[in-house]
């Protein structure tokens, strides 16, 4: 598993409601194209973290519990376990191809919404594989048996790099 951060830009405040970016275009584009497209392509999820606010920070509004997320991971990975019984896989991150197209199927709504993804914003065959594998662990997170549109929506916001970036 990898965990990376990195900032927007070199000035770190690309996109920053609060404070101003002084990165041109091109200089963010030279900044962010020092991670190459194929090993973009081989990390799952990126996306941008905006800075919290004080009000939020200091705020008395509470998420879900650690608890509660923790009891729907179990749910998904139970699920996992079940779906690859028998197999040398323990997760929907080391599906193959043909794993893939077995466990991944999508409505013709969903097929159209990944055509259109990836043709404007010119994804190569293996986001597409990658945006399928988080598709399929969102709907085992919601207890899905297949994957909704929806599912598939948010698993194509995942790829905040190839759209901010490349589009």
């Amino acid at each position: 598993m990898l965990a990376a951060a990195m900032n927007p830009c070199p000035c770190g405040f690309f996109g920053d409601p609060t404070r101003q970016c002084n990165c041109s275009p091109p200089l963010i584009q030279r900044y962010v194209s020092k991670i190459s497209g194929p090993l973009l392509d081989r990390i799952d999820i990126h996306i941008e973290v905006p800075a919290v606010k004080y009000k939020e920070l200091r705020g008395d509004q509470l998420g879900e519990s650690s608890a509660e997320i923790a009891q729907r991971v179990l749910g998904a990975r139970k699920l996992q376990q079940q779906r690859f019984a028998g197999e040398k896989i323990y997760a929907n991150a080391q599906m193959p191809p043909k794993m893939i197209r077995k466990h991944c199927a999508i409505s013709a709504e969903g097929e159209k919404q990944l055509e259109n993804a990836i043709t404007r914003l010119g994804l190569s065959a293996r986001a597409h594989d990658r945006i399928l594998k988080v598709a399929r662990t969102i709907a085992d997170l919601h207890g899905a048996e297949a994957i909704q549109p929806t599912h598939l929506g948010e698993a194509i916001q995942y790829r905040t790099l190839d759209r901010t970036y490349w589009a």
